[in-house]
C-alpha cells in the first residue's frame, strides 16, 4: 500500500513499470505486489542488465517508471549519450541498493527529462523504508538537498539513529550513528536454527547496518554501510561520499572506494577508478579534483585504474572483491 501511495512510488493503472533488478532483490520483489494492487503493467527485462538492451527495451515497450540500482543507470546513460534512442516515455526512476551519484541524477534530468528518485529499504522491511520526494514549498537548492538524501520515512516506519554505546542520537540531521527501524511491515526477529545473529535486533528495533543521520522532519541520509565505513586514525570516512565526488569528474565512469590496511592510520581509502572510453586522467589530477570537495585528510593515497568494478548479482559494487584483489596483489596500485 505504501509503495502505491503518491509519496511512495505512486503507481497507477496508467503506469508501465520496468523492474530491472533481479526478482530476489528486495526492491524488485516489492514492485510486483504494488503493480498488482494498483493495476500497473510490468515490463520484465530478464538478465539483460547492460545499457544497450535496456535502452532499446525502453524505446520498444514505453515504460513510464523504472526501478534499479544506480550502477545500471550509469551504463544506460553512457549508451544514451552515444546513440539515438527514444526514451521519452520514461519519466521517473526509483533507485535503491546504494546511493546514486548526484552527477548521474543531474545528467538524466537535464539531458533526458528523467527524474531519478532515491529510495531505501531492506528485505526485512518488506521492503520499503523511505522515498526521497521533496516536501511542499521546497524549490531550487533546497529541494535538491532533500532529493540527494535516501528520503523520508513514511507512516508505518519508525526510525532512529543510535550511537556506538547504544544511546539514541538527536534527530538533527547532523548526529551520526547506525539507523534502526521498526514498524508493522518490519520484521522483529529471525526464525529457525540457522537464523542470523540475534544482535541484529535492539530493544524491538531492527539494526539496519547502515550509518547516517536523521533530520527532524524524518529524512534519512546514509553515509555508508557499517562494514564499508573507513576508520582512519579514529575518524570515519564515507566511501560513498568519495565515490560520488569522483564520479562527478568528466573522465570517470565509475569509482569504487574501499578501506585498506595502513600501518600508521590503521585504514586508509583506496580508489579504484574506471575511466570513460577515450578519456584520460592521472591519480594526481583526480586527487586534486577530489580535494576541492572533501577534507584533505580524507583524500586517498592509493589509486588503481581498472577496466570495470566487480559487481554483485544485483549490480552493486562488490567491495569485498575489490578489497580481496588489493590483498592478493592483483590490483596495479599507484601511491601518491
Amino acid at each position: 500500500m505504501q509503495v502505491c501511495a503518491p509519496e511512495g512510488f505512486g503507481l497507477s493503472p496508467a503506469d508501465r513499470e520496468l523492474a530491472i533488478v533481479p526478482m530476489f532483490h528486495a526492491m524488485s520483489w516489492g514492485i510486483p505486489f504494488a503493480a498488482l494492487m494498483s493495476g500497473a503493467s510490468l515490463v520484465m527485462p530478464d538478465r539483460f542488465l547492460k545499457g544497450e538492451p535496456i535502452a532499446q527495451m525502453i524505446e520498444a515497450e514505453r515504460p513510464t517508471k523504472a526501478g534499479a540500482v544506480p550502477t545500471i543507470w550509469t551504463d544506460v546513460l553512457s549508451y544514451l549519450d552515444s546513440h539515438e534512442v527514444d526514451v521519452s516515455s520514461l519519466k521517473e526512476v526509483i533507485v535503491g541498493g546504494s546511493a546514486c551519484p548526484p552527477a548521474l541524477m543531474e545528467a538524466f534530468r537535464e539531458r533526458y527529462g528523467i527524474e531519478i528518485i532515491h529510495a531505501w529499504g531492506m528485505t526485512e522491511m518488506s521492503p520499503l523504508g523511505s522515498v526521497s520526494r521533496s516536501p511542499a514549498g521546497a524549490t531550487g537548492d533546497d529541494a535538491w538537498a532533500y532529493r540527494i538524501t535516501q528520503g523520508r520515512v513514511p507512516a508505518g516506519v519508525a526510525a532512529r539513529i543510535v550511537g556506538p554505546l547504544g544511546e539514541q542520537m538527536p534527530a538533527d540531521g547532523k548526529s551520526v550513528g547506525e539507523l534502526e527501524v521498526r514498524g508493522p511491515w518490519t520484521t522483529s526477529r529471525y526464525v529457525g536454527e540457522d537464523a542470523p545473529d540475534p544482535d541484529k535486533f535492539h530493544d524491538g528495533w531492527l539494526r539496519t547496518g547502515d550509518v547516517g543521520t536523521l533530520s527532524a522532519d524524518g529524512f534519512i541520509t546514509l553515509t555508508d554501510r557499517a562494514k564499508d565505513v573507513i576508520k582512519s586514525g579514529g575518524e570515519w570516512i564515507s566511501s560513498v561520499e568519495l565515490e560520488n565526488a569522483l564520479m562527478a569528474h568528466p573522465a570517470v565512469l565509475e569509482a569504487c572506494v574501499v578501506g585498506v590496511p595502513d600501518e600508521r592510520w590503521d585504514e586508509r581509502p583506496l580508489a579504484a577508478v574506471v575511466l570513460r572510453e577515450g578519456a584520460t586522467a592521472s591519480p594526481e589530477e583526480l586527487r586534486d579534483f577530489l580535494g576541492e570537495r572533501v577534507a584533505k585528510w580524507q583524500l586517498p593515497e592509493r589509486w588503481a585504474f581498472i577496466e570495470s568494478v566487480p559487481k554483485t548479482s544485483v549490480g552493486k559494487f562488490d567491495k569485498k572483491q575489490v578489497r580481496a584483489n588489493y590483498a592478493n596483489g592483483t590490483l596495479d596500485v599507484t601511491k601518491i
